[in-house]
């Protein structure tokens, strides 16, 4: 029964989920060191991957939340920890979230884990590694889970595992609460960004008949999901989208050792978000509830050099759980 109890404790301060949630991108200084390299996919698009090598014979594959890159907080604190343990790591920045707008009409949602998979077929066919481990963050944390269950059978035996924090397994039911009053800072900040980039493929690809009114009127996720995932990505409507992006379903199928780290304290997961069931009967997904943490925060105090208790879970689990050595 693969459930942990947790160990975080953060300083008072700390204990308010909607401060963690803000203290780490706000106030953290964490930047890395990236050779980036472009590779062009089978649709003639390109993604580009961010590495830092410290020469590892392992591998941790980073990939970022909703609106985030290589260069989000999280993805830099644990790219320099990971590397200060030597090991290598590379940062998936989803398509159109590089820096600069991807050559296609669709881009990246919480369900495409085709593009995880040909990432993942990419480093194993040009880099010599003996263990991948993929770790996901929100929207990049269902990735991980949805790809690990869905491709179970076929996942190469260099893939040892993974690990998700912060993550929205349920969509539709997470969606509900991200609708809700205490979250509405949040959307706004998402939303200044998205609308931006639907705006753009709609000058890009006329084709594409944006409604522009409903698009500035749009305030839920809901109302995007309408206008542009659906139609793009080929989802009969937002309620098909979620039912198909959300890895819950997949938990199940995961065969190599995976954590997910969720805070009951994150303001964007919804009860359907804590899959403890799940947990208990399987062998290989492992469920650890933190009573703190907000969303990708996890942050203990105002000294940096204490702030990375969810770092130092992640390889903690790669070493016991994964157990790989480094």
């Amino acid at each position: 029964m693969p459930l942990f109890e947790s160990n975080f404790l953060p300083t008072i301060p700390f204990r308010n989920g909607h401060f963690n949630t803000m203290y780490r991108p706000l106030f953290m200084k964490d930047t890395a060191n990236y050779t980036r390299k472009r590779i062009t996919t089978w649709d003639h698009d390109f993604i580009d991957l961010d590495f830092s090598f410290v020469g590892s014979k392992t591998l941790v594959l980073l990939i970022h939340g909703l609106e985030g890159s290589s260069e989000s907080k999280y993805m830099a604190s644990n790219t320099n920890h990971l590397n200060s343990l030597g090991v290598d790591t590379v940062c998936f920045n989803l398509r159109g979230c590089s820096g600069e707008d991807n050559l296609l009409l669709t881009t990246y949602h919480s369900g495409k884990t085709e593009d995880v998979d040909f990432v993942v077929n990419y480093l194993l066919n040009h880099y010599n590694y003996n263990s991948i481990v993929i770790v996901g963050f929100s929207l990049g944390g269902n990735l991980t889970l949805k790809y690990l269950g869905e491709q179970s059978a076929h996942i190469s035996p260099i893939v040892k595992g993974g690990i998700a924090a912060s993550v929205p397994i349920d969509i539709g039911s997470a969606e509900l609460e991200m609708d809700k009053i205490k979250n509405k800072l949040y959307m706004e900040m998402f939303f200044k960004t998205m609308k931006n980039k639907i705006l753009e493929k709609a000058h890009k690809f006329p084709t594409y008949n944006l409604d522009k009114d409903k698009l500035f009127k749009a305030t839920k996720f809901r109302h995007l999901e309408k206008i542009y995932t659906a139609p793009v990505f080929g989802f009969e409507s937002p309620e098909d989208y979620w039912e198909k992006a959300s890895s819950k379903p997949f938990l199940s199928k995961i065969k190599r050792p995976t954590l997910l780290v969720n805070a009951k304290d994150d303001t964007f997961l919804s009860k359907e978000c804590y899959p403890y069931k799940e947990a208990e009967n399987s062998d290989f997904f492992f469920f650890e509830e933190t009573k703190y943490g907000g969303h990708c925060g996890f942050m203990s105090s105002f000294k940096p050099e204490e702030n990375r208790w969810l770092e130092h879970r992640i390889s903690r689990f790669i070493k016991e759980s994964i157990q790989i050595d480094f």
